[in-house]
């Protein structure tokens, strides 16, 4: 499995790109521009991610922008939606209307801070992406 780890709190970041090491191959960017950039070039490179976690409120590019504008690049690369990266929105913030807005920009999943880690497997399990 080969995992975007998308957060500009360097402790949650640091959180994750340990715990997701386990499971496979991590990298990290700080916010949603580098993320775009990151995505962008696996794909070019034919090892594109399984899994992006992405925080929802970070500077330059929030992760809802993010997210729509890496299924904005999915369709136009003909990606079919099997196909396309899971994302997991991660967020301290408990909105509903976040949520909602999360969803509609075509997450998976959604996961509070701070990560219940089991909760965590079980979804990235639902994806197939481990055992």
């Amino acid at each position: 499995m080969k995992v975007l780890v998308v957060d500009d709190d360097v402790a949650c970041r640091n959180y994750l790109f340990k715990f997701l090491s386990y499971y496979g191959e991590c990298d990290v960017t700080i916010d949603g521009l580098e993320a775009v950039e990151a995505f962008s070039m696996a794909y070019d490179e034919e090892k594109p991610y399984d899994l992006i976690c992405l925080d929802i409120i970070m500077p330059k590019m929030d992760g809802i922008k993010t997210l729509s504008v890496i299924r904005e690049i999915e369709k136009n690369r003909g990606i079919e939606y099997q196909n396309c990266v899971k994302v997991i929105m991660i967020t301290s913030v408990s909105n509903s209307k976040a949520i909602e807005y999360a969803y509609d920009s075509g997450c998976e999943a959604y996961a509070s801070k701070p990560i219940d880690t089991d909760k965590f497997i079980e979804t990235i399990k639902s994806f197939n992406l481990i055992k």
